[in-house]
């Protein structure tokens, strides 16, 4: 289906389809934009809300830093590493400078080396919005999808239901 018009979960692929979107992206913490792109991909899945990948080179790097936690593997796009948020230290639009503020464990995740069917997420990093405090679609603020597994973003234009809530890992 066309982005921007009414889609449900339930009409997207198993194996999951990957698409390019010029769709504006955009992720904020503790007053600082951590990423904004308009050259996006999202990866729309049976039951799931669009997980969106953001290009590393409009994501602000300099707050975001690898995860000591482990990888997780995915059956079609290999294995993950995950990444951490910390603000510490940055400058807000306005000039100050974020102190005090908790870093972030596991906010995003990527690939370093998806599979052939995957390539195009190489390195691109999707961002659970349920740890930031805020991710938009174009300019609407986005639901997290339940269950900080999957990181899917729901907006009005994505119908369920979800895969993630309990009771939902066996669909």
């Amino acid at each position: 289906m066309a982005e921007g018009k009414q889609e449900s979960v339930w009409e997207y692929p198993r194996p999951p389809r990957l698409e390019r979107t010029e769709r504006l992206l955009r992720v904020v913490h503790a007053g600082i934009v951590v990423a904004e792109t308009r050259r996006g991909m999202r990866v729309l899945e049976t039951s799931h809300p669009p997980v969106y990948y953001l290009p590393p080179e409009d994501v602000a790097m300099q707050v975001v830093r690898p995860s000591v936690r482990g990888g997780s593997f995915c059956e079609f796009k290999g294995v993950a590493s995950y990444w951490n948020l910390d603000v510490n230290g940055a400058s807000r639009a306005d000039g100050s400078v974020i102190e005090g503020v908790p870093v972030v464990p596991g906010v995003a995740w990527s690939y370093a080396s998806p599979t052939k069917a995957y390539a195009g997420l190489k390195d691109y990093l999707a961002i659970y919005a349920s740890k930031v405090d805020a991710c938009f679609v174009d300019e609407e603020q986005v639901q997290a999808q339940a269950g900080d597994f999957y990181g899917g973003w729901i907006t009005s234009s994505v119908t369920g239901p979800f895969k993630g809530a309990p009771g939902t890992m066996g669909w």
